[in-house]
């Protein structure tokens, strides 16, 4: 029952960005008006770029990111060119773009609180205000004062465990999966002309991209159609597949529909070929009688093999500075003595199996 859209979410991240700029402002740093109101409107429209259903869609429509997608629209929309380049951290003061995407941006302080909330799962919960509270600036970097170091060591903490209980938690795999293969059978079918909008009639802002296949920004055909795409689109394409004469795309719909999302295992370890390979057999002689189709469509339909990655901190990307009282900077794992660079560098990875 967990849920939220992205308009909730920017919004509240919006919300958010209101309490960090003030927070700055009152500690006397240089924020014109329309530095102000270009990082409300960068952080308001940072996910415009998102597909229905976010993430787990994102590849399925274009090949460049959300991102790349968010600047397209905010160009369309005809806003500053000081929000682009805030958004795309070109703009001379760093920090704004920090606020808005860095290790410990308004947007991950909205949608950690927000899934914790909504999920119920405690350990998601930080101290936002705290946080927000904390924030300073020093040589054009956004920086957490001293008294701030509790704080955002549980929010490191937090956003590994809501990864692993939230995010990647095997439901949610388990549901993306399916997804995703109604949708590449859907596509498979459009594009051999077995799947068109007469005998079924879906929306044709899908069915563009059924039709057409992953596309890029330059096509500005699809921009369009796919500005008019949203969750309710693609339900009622499962809801009209689930009665589709493709058995593999009425079958799979149908168990969206009626939430049989399959079974999702998850070990420490790779699958090795073997095991995947005996997994293989045991989907084919349930499936082979039953619909009457090939192998191959058995297992890249009904089956499903990739890793999970989580890692508390990134060295690659904007640092978490601290900001001691005597003026001195230094990153989190030098500055806590919870987190040490070892804890923080350590990636977990982790291998699933998914069948339907």
């Amino acid at each position: 029952g967990a849920e939220h859209t992205r308009f909730s979410h920017s919004v509240g991240a919006m919300y958010l960005m209101v309490q960090a700029l003030d927070v700055l402002k009152n500690k006397q740093e240089n924020i014109t008006e329309k530095e102000y109101n270009a990082t409300l409107q960068a952080i308001l429209l940072h996910d415009s770029g998102h597909s229905p259903f976010s993430h787990c869609l994102e590849s399925f429509f274009f090949k460049e990111s959300h991102e790349d997608i968010s600047v397209c629209f905010m160009k369309e929309l005809g806003v500053d060119i000081m929000v682009v380049d805030i958004f795309n951290n070109n703009y001379k003061k760093h920090f704004l773009h920090q606020l808005v995407s860095s290790q410990v941006d308004v947007d991950r302080l909205d949608y950690l609180t927000r899934d914790s909330f909504f999920t119920g799962v405690s350990e998601g919960v930080i101290g936002t205000e705290r946080i927000l509270k904390m924030f300073s600036v020093k040589n054009d970097e956004l920086v957490i004062d001293e008294k701030g170091i509790y704080s955002i060591e549980k929010f490191i903490i937090s956003r590994r465990l809501m990864y692993w209980q939230v995010y990647m938690h095997k439901t949610v795999v388990g549901a993306d999966c399916l997804l995703r293969k109604i949708l590449f059978r859907a596509r498979s079918l459009a594009m051999n002309n077995l799947l068109n909008t007469q005998n079924f009639p879906i929306s044709e802002h899908i069915y563009y991209f059924l039709k057409n296949g992953v596309r890029s920004i330059s096509d500005k055909e699809a921009l369009n159609h796919y500005v008019l795409l949203d969750d309710t689109d693609i339900w009622s394409c499962v809801k009209i597949w689930s009665c589709h004469n493709d058995l593999i795309l009425s079958y799979l719909s149908t168990n969206l529909m009626n939430r049989n999302i399959g079974k999702v295992v998850i070990e420490n370890s790779p699958f090795n070929q073997e095991k995947i390979e005996q997994k293989h057999k045991k989907t084919i002689e349930r499936y082979s009688n039953k619909f009457k189709i090939n192998d191959t469509d058995i297992i890249q339909y009904f089956t499903h093999t990739d890793e999970l990655h989580n890692k508390a901190y990134s060295f690659n990307d904007q640092k978490i500075n601290i900001l001691f009282k005597n003026g001195e900077v230094k990153e989190i794992y030098n500055a806590s003595d919870q987190l040490d660079e070892k804890f923080l560098a350590k990636e977990i990875k982790k291998y699933y199996y998914f069948e339907i």
